[in-house]
C-alpha cells in the first residue's frame, strides 16, 4: 500500500483510507462482530487511515472503533468530526463549547486521549471563521488533536482558514459521478499542501461490484438523495453499465477501478470508501494502474455530469458550501 503524509505536518497514512459511516447503520443494519471483522480485513490490507464522526449512528461507529482499538492495538491514524446538533431543528454549531464537549465524548468512545485529525463537519457561517480556527488551533496546542480539517467547504474557506492556521485535510464528496471538487478545491489543496479526502468515492454503492437493487435504497439516508429516487435511479444504473463492461473486459473489479480513478486526480487525493462487510472491502484492493488511454475511455463512458439528479436533497444541504 502506497503511503503519503497527511498535510504538510501530519502523520503518514495509507493512500487508501476507510470511511466508517456504515458502522452506524446508515446504509443498513450491521452488528459489532461484522464491523470488527471488517476492520480486521482493512488493517490486514494495509489501510491505516480511519475516518469516522460523532453522528455516525450517534456514537455507534466511534464505539465500535474504540472496541477494536482496545483489543487489537493497531497503529492507525484516526479522524473524527463534530458540528451537527441533531435538534430539532437540525443545526450546525462551531462554538468552542460544542466542539470541545463533542471531542471529549468522541475521545472517550474511541478510548484515546488524542485524535490525529479533527474536522468541523460543516462550517457555521454566522460564526467568524477566525474564531472557529482559533478553537481548533487551541485544541492542537493542548495536544487533544494532531491537526484540523474542514468538510464540505469551498476553496475560499480553505484559503482563509489555512492563512489563520495550517489545515491538514479537506473532505468533500468526490467520485466519478460527483466531480465538483475538480473545479478548484482539489487544485487549491495541492497548492497549499493540504490532503484532499474524497468521501463516497464509490458513489454510495452505485459503483460497487454488483448493481444496487432499488429496494435497498428506498429508506434511510440514500432515499433522500435525488439520484437514488426514480426515475433517476434507473437512468443512473443504465449509464454506469458501460463502465461495468469496461472493467469486466480488463478483469478489474468495478470498485477498484473507480478508486484508482479517484486516486489519479492527484498525489494528495485520498479516497475513503466505506463498507460494513469484509467481503466488500476485498473487492477494492486489486487497484489497477490506469493508463492515459484507460482514463480517456472512462471519461468517454462516464463523462463529467453524467449523473441524473442532485447528490443531496434540499433537507441535506445544511451548510454545504457551493462555489460553482
Amino acid at each position: 500500500m502506497r503511503t503519503l503524509s497527511l498535510g504538510h505536518t501530519g502523520p503518514t497514512i495509507s493512500a487508501l483510507g476507510f470511511g466508517a459511516m456504515s458502522f452506524g447503520g446508515i446504509f443498513g443494519p450491521t452488528t459489532e462482530a461484522e464491523s470488527l471483522a471488517c476492520l480486521d480485513a482493512m488493517y490486514g490490507a494495509g489501510i491505516t487511515f480511519i475516518d469516522t464522526a460523532n453522528i455516525y449512528g450517534m456514537g455507534v461507529s466511534e464505539t465500535v472503533i474504540g472496541t477494536w482499538l482496545a483489543s487489537r492495538r493497531p497503529e492507525v491514524v484516526l479522524a473524527t468530526k463534530a458540528s451537527f446538533v441533531a435538534g430539532p431543528p437540525r443545526r450546525v454549531d462551531n462554538s468552542a463549547a460544542h466542539l470541545r464537549s463533542e471531542l471529549d465524548a468522541s475521545l472517550k468512545r474511541l478510548g484515546r486521549e488524542r485524535v490525529d485529525l479533527f474536522y468541523i463537519h460543516r462550517r457555521e457561517h454566522a460564526r467568524p471563521l477566525e474564531e472557529v480556527i482559533g478553537t481548533l488551533r487551541d485544541l492542537e496546542r493542548e495536544g487533544k488533536i494532531g491537526g484540523y480539517g474542514l468538510s464540505e467547504v469551498a476553496p475560499e474557506t480553505l484559503r482563509e482558514a489555512h492563512a489563520i492556521h495550517p489545515c491538514l485535510a479537506v473532505q468533500n464528496e468526490y467520485s466519478l459521478w460527483s466531480r465538483q471538487p475538480e473545479l478548484g478545491l482539489i487544485q487549491e489543496c495541492g497548492r497549499l499542501g493540504v490532503t484532499f479526502v474524497a468521501f463516497s468515492p464509490l458513489a454510495r454503492g452505485m459503483l460497487g461490484q454488483r448493481p444496487l437493487p432499488f429496494d435497498s435504497v428506498t429508506d434511510g439516508f440514500r432515499a433522500q438523495n435525488p439520484r437514488f429516487t426514480q426515475p433517476y435511479f434507473d437512468r443512473n444504473q443504465a449509464r454506469i453499465e458501460p463502465f461495468r463492461a469496461f472493467c469486466a473486459a480488463r478483469g478489474w473489479t468495478v470498485p477498484a477501478t473507480a478508486l484508482s480513478w479517484v486516486m489519479g486526480a492527484g498525489p494528495h487525493v485520498v479516497p475513503i470508501p466505506g463498507t460494513r462487510a469484509a467481503e466488500r472491502l476485498r473487492e477494492w484492493l486489486s487497484l489497477p494502474v490506469l493508463s492515459a488511454d484507460d482514463r480517456a475511455e472512462i471519461e468517454r463512458v462516464l463523462p463529467a455530469g453524467f449523473a441524473a439528479g442532485d447528490r443531496y436533497g434540499d433537507g441535506q444541504l445544511l451548510a454545504v458550501e457551493r462555489y460553482c
